[in-house]
């Protein structure tokens, strides 16, 4: 059967799960468990990302419990993937374009085909912000990451300089959190204040090992085509611009949740992220529900 649009309606289903990261695989597992026979639409490079989320951005994982030596990002996805497929859950490699909440089912648009489904997940996640700095695309997991606590603890890092660009909560935390493997780590800041809280500026000030660089930019990062090896910095109020030596560059400017498809239809932040109600994944529009990141600003 056709739709209006001339698309093919193409399958109803009781349940869609629109994200293929850690809170979508968990709910696919538990969802196909349950004989809901769920639909993840898992994304085809959604956000400029690989299926299955931020994750598959990494190298060692060393924080998820159950893998005493570590497993990679991309093959711990895989792991996960594998088991929604077992339990019985279906995955397209297709990005969800548009979604109307306005009627149940909720009808989605994915490449020419429409689908519809009775409930929805959303677990599309939040995407960490860069400033595609020039040499990026050449060092991107070669130094330079968005996820110190994923990949400060690599050898590559041990007792080196290292630098997070950013002057916020999560700057600071990232920071102190590198002095444990860094001989030194320079915060750039592009202000001479920092946005953090009293508490968390105190902490990364009183640091022996970190060197604030106030009303400091980068510029580029530069590197031997392997590897990363500096910065090149420019202070905002003289224009000078400096190499910083370094073997690691961590963006800690923020998260971007991936909730523009939504067009507004779910209640969200000032900031985009999904507000659902207290202790429940419930979300503004009956039959959608959001796990996550992309409704978790804190973690």
């Amino acid at each position: 059967p056709r739709t209006m649009s001339g698309r093919v309606l193409r399958q109803l289903t009781k349940l869609a799960i629109i994200g293929s990261g850690p809170a979508g695989h968990t709910a696919a597992i538990y969802a196909a468990r349950a004989r809901l026979a769920p639909i993840m639409f898992e994304g085809f490079m959604a956000a400029g990302v690989a299926a299955g989320g931020q994750l598959t951005t990494t190298t060692d994982v060393e924080n998820f419990p159950g893998f005493p030596v570590g497993i990679m990002g991309p093959e711990l996805m895989e792991a996960m993937r594998q088991q929604s497929l077992n339990c019985g859950a279906q995955i397209i490699t297709e990005t969800v374009e548009s979604i109307n909440l306005q009627q149940r089912p909720f009808i989605f648009n994915v490449a020419d085909v429409e689908y519809a489904a009775e409930s929805v997940i959303i677990a599309t996640g939040a995407t960490a912000k860069r400033m595609d700095l020039p040499g990026e695309e050449t060092y991107w997991q070669r130094g330079m990451s968005a996820c110190a606590v994923c990949d400060g603890a690599m050898p590559l890092f041990r007792d080196q300089v290292m630098v997070v660009v950013g002057g916020g909560d999560s700057a600071c935390e990232e920071a102190v959190f590198l002095t444990k493997y860094a001989s030194k780590v320079v915060m750039l800041v592009r202000r001479n204040k920092m946005r953090a809280s009293q508490v968390m500026q105190e902490r990364a000030l009183a640091n022996p090992k970190i060197e604030v660089m106030w009303n400091s930019i980068p510029l580029a990062v530069l590197g031997d085509g392997k590897f990363l090896s500096g910065v090149s910095v420019q202070n905002t109020q003289t224009g000078e611009v400096a190499e910083v030596k370094a073997k690691g560059f961590f963006y800690a400017i923020g998260h971007k949740p991936n909730t523009q498809f939504l067009e507004g239809q779910v209640e969200t932040d000032e900031s985009g992220y999904i507000i659902t109600k207290p202790n429940s994944t419930e979300t503004s529009v009956p039959g959608v529900f959001a796990a996550g990141d992309v409704q978790d600003k804190e973690w």
